[in-house]
């Protein structure tokens, strides 16, 4: 059994090193919402200089990142082209229709990735019987698409077709610095065919908390106003952002070992009996695994791994996902395999 429980639920379960709190704890602070938090706008201007674009503006979670910019790009009873498995479908409490009124065209596509085609056909006509089209949203990495990255001629594609029908694009980029290292481009390759683009600090990047916006700076001035409405001002953020700007800086360049460790994990667990894995799949740091009937349910096995403190998450019937991160190692992983291969030969474990 594991001295420690190895936590394989989410890459949001990571905790900020010494040194980044060290450097929270002395990070220069203001009242951000005057503007005047120092720490806050070395980490906007950070952002924006990564992302490509003009300006940047710290949010408090991902998903008032992609709801702010939702709303900032579209009206009440305007419509939103997006992947059916979507992290701004299944996960942010309907807030696309609470928040900003808007519905939803989901649209098919293998692993969260959809074509320009499929966007065309999705395009309403501009009769005011029907929503209006207004919004695309795309997902990088895809976290319901097992950590999938776009390929950026694919997303070039949904552009030209976006700017002929008058589109706007955002990227839901969470996990965006997964794809640049999966596919070694810079994240500029990937944002400069969005209108908004949100990336998040508090998964593989390791720090407590926080996402950003990044766009024109006018189009910050907007979403600023709906963060406000929204609730997210925030005043000594200071302290908050220097985690984010340490993890930008310090912990970028190593996420190429969560997904080594991933395939490390996967290709194990393909061998064992009872589970099976599309390791062609394992591209970033996510990895979904299917469990024979015959060995009970997904959750049945989770339990049972979980006695061996490594813990995992049931996300169906069947199905279970592992994500690693900062805080597993490779002797971790290879823990973790022992353990699960042990509940999976030993019935009595279940």
């Amino acid at each position: 059994m594991a001295t420690k429980p190895i936590d394989l639920r989410s890459d949001t379960v990571t905790k900020p090193s010494a040194e980044m709190r060290q450097a929270m704890a002395n990070a220069e602070v203001g009242d951000d919402v005057f503007g005047d938090d120092p720490t806050v706008n070395r980490l906007q201007d950070k952002v924006a200089e990564l992302l490509g674009k003009e300006a940047a503006i710290f949010m408090p979670s991902g998903s008032m990142a992609n709801q702010t910019s939702i709303r900032a790009q579209t009206e009440p009873g305007d419509e939103i082209i997006a992947h059916k498995d979507g992290h701004i479908y299944h996960y942010e409490g309907g807030a696309p229709a609470g928040l900003s009124g808007c519905s939803l065209n989901l649209l098919e596509g293998e692993r969260g990735v959809f074509d320009a085609e499929a966007v065309k056909a999705a395009i309403r006509s501009t009769d005011s019987h029907f929503p209006q089209s207004k919004l695309i949203v795309i997902e990088n990495t895809h976290n319901r698409g097992g950590g999938s990255c776009w390929s950026t001629k694919g997303i070039a594609t949904i552009r030209e077709l976006a700017d002929e029908f008058k589109l706007r694009m955002h990227l839901d980029g969470a996990r965006l610095m997964n794809a640049c290292a999966a596919k070694g481009c810079q994240p500029a390759d990937y944002t400069k065919y969005f209108d908004t683009v949100s990336i998040c600090f508090s998964k593989g990047l390791g720090a407590p908390v926080g996402s950003a916006v990044a766009s024109t700076k006018e189009m910050i001035r907007r979403v600023h106003r709906f963060r406000k409405m929204f609730g997210g001002g925030m005043r000594q953020a200071g302290i908050i952002a220097a985690g984010a700007l340490y993890a930008i800086e310090h912990n970028v360049d190593r996420l190429t070992e969560d997904h080594t460790n991933a395939h490390r994990l996967a290709s194990a667990v393909a061998e064992m009996p009872g589970l099976t894995v599309d390791l062609d799949a394992v591209e970033t740091n996510i990895v979904y695994f299917d469990v024979d009937s015959q060995l009970g349910s997904a959750k049945d096995l989770c339990d049972a791994i979980r006695k061996e403190d490594v813990w995992v998450l049931p996300i169906g019937p069947q199905r279970i996902r592992a994500v690693t991160h900062l805080a597993v190692s490779t002797g971790d992983i290879d823990g973790a395999i022992v353990s699960i291969r042990r509940c999976v030969e030993t019935p009595q474990a279940l």
